[in-house]
């Protein structure tokens, strides 16, 4: 697109929104095709239109949408909520680019009351509004199951899927079944049981599935007690089972409060790796949930978490075909709802049931990165290698990590370590050990100097890959040491990180820069665990060194320095006399009765080198 026609394409644009109005409604954009690119919703068209088209719009996706429009039309309506409504059907109808598109759950199931005749309830994952009324979807299949249990126990549905009519029950066409001998149905396509009473029975089903079980259990109770009273036992005997069945039922309902009778609560929880929001949606009547679900969104416009959740409600609520007059949500919300009032709680049992939706949205995200990561081990990898470039803004992925530490007693047996991790996972065929040849004393800085010049002296040498991260096992003295010598002394541009430990000596910082500035990172994160495990690992690595080089110190002894003594002479000594220095005592004479009198020449002289050597 040229300048010329950028620019009339602009005013064109302009002009449209010139002309539109201060009132509710939905806009939609259009691209050179005339195809829908995006549907939105506004309280007020003209401000939040025209917002799209100021110079001081700053987010680039925002920028990108912009320049794809070449036209734009919108509807007016009278409320806000119908504004919601209209913007979630075009969207579903035209499914535009840079539109969230709510994931419809059809990997879960639903449960569905037919609109046969005699209808009939069961579990499926095919949603047509055609064939029945339908509940759902449930995350949690146990419940799914629970509740189709109950209602086949309380009120038998028929389960065969014969096209049964009125006129085909008169004559007699059908024979019954093994579920009615088996007392699962009790035979309304015979006759045995009333076109009536199956379908007061169906009704009640409805009301359990829509969450209204208590209020059930109360009519069925009711009824039991008036057919008592009137002495029909065996009627009153059925209700009894029926009562006693959702009884126990609502006894397994997580009760909120008996004072909380119908209540949406909606709450947002991000995924800022993959640009994703998780939905979670609560229904409580009757003081118990009777409905959990989450819902997974995918950010197409850097969209806020308001704009998310005032698309989200009104869909959901629409699905579970929820009425509630009263909806909890986390924040202040643009849209409001027509029958129906936000509240956020700030105490109490209602602030309870915030948590309790968050808590099932932060769990529905955890689930699903572990099991995309169980099938994809390298996601994991990869995520965390993103999230530490974002959080540090490192020119590229930080594929192989290298960390240092150096370990000694007082200056003694001085040695460092390095590590390697190569995407998040330790490398230990490049793992290096060194023994610190030009420091005297416990110089730390020093000695981290020489082990960083050794190494990436030598790795320029040969030719090897550089690391595209050093993290130091301390803080900003351990950094401005190795810059010293990566940046000043050897010219690399290798990005140098810190771990700087509390007073505790436990790790509570991430450090970058020059100078180094502490870097937001929560220490429950798993991003901050990886780091610490590079910390310890290398900790280990040179203590470990270390241990094992003053161990063969500490097992030297004087009898290893003398010539022509071998081990077995050595163990025959100290066998005999205990010890070195019993050895060192010993006479000639001693001697030569352990180990024979050659070798006790060779040690007696060792020790005796003033007197006259013993032949």
């Amino acid at each position: 697109m040229t300048k010329e026609e950028n620019k009339k394409r602009l005013e064109h644009l302009k002009g449209i929104v010139a002309s539109l109005p201060h009132k509710p409604g939905t806009y939609q954009y259009y691209d050179e095709n005339h195809t829908i690119i995006y549907v939105g919703k506004a309280k007020d068209l003209k401000n939040r239109v025209s917002s799209y088209f100021h110079k001081e719009v700053d987010r680039y996706k925002t920028k990108v949408l912009v320049s794809k429009i070449w036209d734009i039309s919108y509807s007016v309506v009278n409320t806000e909520e119908d504004a919601l409504l209209i913007e979630n059907e075009l969207i579903k109808q035209y499914q535009p680019r840079y539109n969230v598109l709510l994931k419809d759950g059809k990997t879960y199931p639903s449960i569905c009351v037919t609109k046969e005749y005699l209808p009939r309830i069961f579990k499926t994952r095919t949603i047509n509004k055609k064939f029945g009324q339908f509940f759902g979807p449930y995350s949690h299949i146990g419940s799914m199951y629970a509740i189709l249990e109950l209602i086949h126990k309380a009120y038998k549905p028929r389960t065969c899927r014969m096209p049964i009519t009125k006129e085909g029950i008169e004559q007699g066409k059908y024979k019954p079944c093994l579920e009615y001998h088996l007392h699962n149905c009790n035979g309304p396509c015979i006759g045995r049981q009333s076109y009536e009473d199956y379908q007061q029975n169906i009704a009640q089903a409805r009301e359990i599935l829509k969450g209204n079980t208590r209020e059930v259990s109360r009519s069925i109770y009711a009824k039991m007690m008036e057919m008592a009273e009137k002495m029909e036992f065996e009627k009153a005997e059925n209700l009894k089972k029926q009562y006693q069945l959702l009884d126990s039922f609502c006894a397994k309902s997580e009760i909120v409060s008996h004072t909380i009778s119908d209540v949406d609560v909606f709450s947002i929880v991000n995924d800022d790796a993959n640009k994703t929001a998780f939905i979670n949606y609560i229904h409580v009547k009757n003081g118990a949930i009777n409905q959990s679900f989450t819902y997974e969104y995918k950010r197409k416009l850097d969209e806020t978490d308001q704009e998310l959740l005032n698309d989200a409600i009104v869909e959901i609520r629409k699905r579970f075909q929820s009425d509630a007059k009263e909806v909890i949500v986390p924040f202040e919300m643009d849209f409001r709802l027509k029958d129906a009032e936000f509240f956020i709680p700030q105490r109490g049992d209602k602030k309870h049931l915030l948590e309790l939706s968050e808590m099932n949205g932060k769990q529905y995200k955890f689930d699903r990165l572990k099991q995309a990561e169980k099938l994809n081990p390298e996601q994991k990898q990869t995520r965390l290698m993103k999230e530490l470039q974002e959080k540090l803004r490192l020119p590229k992925l930080p594929y192989q990590i290298e960390c240092f530490d150096n370990s000694n007693i007082s200056g003694s047996d001085a040695v460092a370590g390095c590590v390697v991790f190569k995407a998040m996972k330790p490398s230990k065929k490049d793992y290096r050990k060194y023994n610190i040849k030009t420091v005297e004393g416990p110089d730390d800085y020093a000695s981290m100097q020489e082990v960083v010049r050794r190494r990436y002296s030598r790795m320029m040498e040969e030719g090897t890959p550089l690391p595209d991260l050093i993290i130091t096992d301390g803080g900003i003295g351990q950094m401005n040491v190795v810059r010293q010598v990566v940046e000043d002394e050897l010219h690399l541009a290798i990005p140098i990180a810190g771990l700087a430990k509390d007073d505790r000596h436990r790790t509570n910082e991430l450090l970058y820069g020059f100078p180094p500035q502490v870097i937001g990172l929560k220490t429950d994160s798993e991003l901050f665990h990886v780091l610490t495990r590079i910390q310890d690992e290398v900790h280990r690595y040179a203590i470990t060194f270390h241990r094992d080089k003053r161990s063969k110190h500490a097992l030297h002894s004087a009898l290893d320095d003398v010539k022509g003594i071998g081990l077995k002479t050595r163990e025959a000594l100290i066998k005999s006399l205990k010890s070195v220095k019993r050895v060192q005592e010993a006479d000639i004479q001693t001697l030569k009765e352990i180990i024979g009198p050659a070798k006790a020449a060779l040690v007696y002289n060792y020790f005796h080198p003033e007197t006259l050597e013993i032949k």
